[in-house]
């Protein structure tokens, strides 16, 4: 069987502390094969998005196995956390994140020279044309719609060429056209590097795009949590 891109077992998590902790994992166990595409869906406050943050290391597992493109996390300092993800995991947000005072081409290029990349510039100018903002690199992100802006954050999400693509309600501040056209990106881009995706969304037109829904419900997944066997076997080829 091929090697999983990710596998959780019993992975366990509570936010807070004494009377206001919430018990928001409950024993997840997931499997994602290599280049597949997952949907997580589910009502909000079911534990969504907190399984994306454990997925991409910005969230420590209170228990149980987390395990990336091969690597456990758990033993990782924050240090080697980070270092992984900047290598093997891009995440797009719905609300961008971009730094206001950078360029476009500066904000897909400082994370790669910060990660020691030689050619970050000209490697950021070549994925911002990939997502059609090819003219209009010297932009600032609020000289760009919204669109446009989710535009330059997947940009730099793709730009270390990660493993893992990760993302978090990516058409979820879009209007219905601008949402599909971004949609249409993430998964041609997906398809063309043979990435894994796995995003968390309540547009269940989205959502089914993917090969996979994953379902979850008060922390923890009701339906799809393993992969067919036709997945591994096209992960394996």
């Amino acid at each position: 069987m091929a090697e999983a891109a990710v596998r959780l077992r019993n992975v366990q998590l509570t936010l807070g502390t004494g009377r206001s902790a919430v018990h928001v994992l409950k024993g997840i166990d997931l499997d994602v094969a290599r280049g597949e595409s997952v949907g997580i869906v589910g009502p909000s406050g079911s534990g969504k998005s907190t399984l994306l943050m454990v997925l991409a290391g910005l969230e420590r597992a209170d228990d149980g196995l987390v395990e990336i493109a091969g690597q456990a996390l758990g033993p990782m300092n924050e240090d080697q956390l980070a270092a992984f993800r900047g290598r093997h995991v891009g995440i797009v947000f719905q609300s961008f994140h971009l730094i206001p005072n950078m360029t476009a081409l500066e904000n897909v290029a400082v994370p790669l020279e910060l990660a020691g990349v030689s050619d970050a510039f000209a490697r950021a100018e070549r994925e911002l044309a990939a997502v059609g903002l090819g003219q209009r690199v010297t932009h600032y992100p609020g000289e760009l719609s919204g669109g446009e802006q989710q535009r330059v954050a997947l940009a730099r999400a793709l730009a270390p060429e990660p493993d893992i693509l990760i993302a978090d309600e990516p058409t979820g501040n879009l209007d219905g056209e601008t949402g599909a056209q971004v949609a249409d990106l993430l998964f041609s881009e997906q398809a063309r590097r043979g990435m894994t995706l796995i995003l968390v969304t309540h547009d269940k037109t989205l959502a089914a795009r993917c090969g996979r829904e994953v379902a979850v419900r008060s922390g923890v997944i009701e339906r799809g949590s393993a992969p067919s066997a036709t997945a591994f076997a096209e992960a394996a080829q």
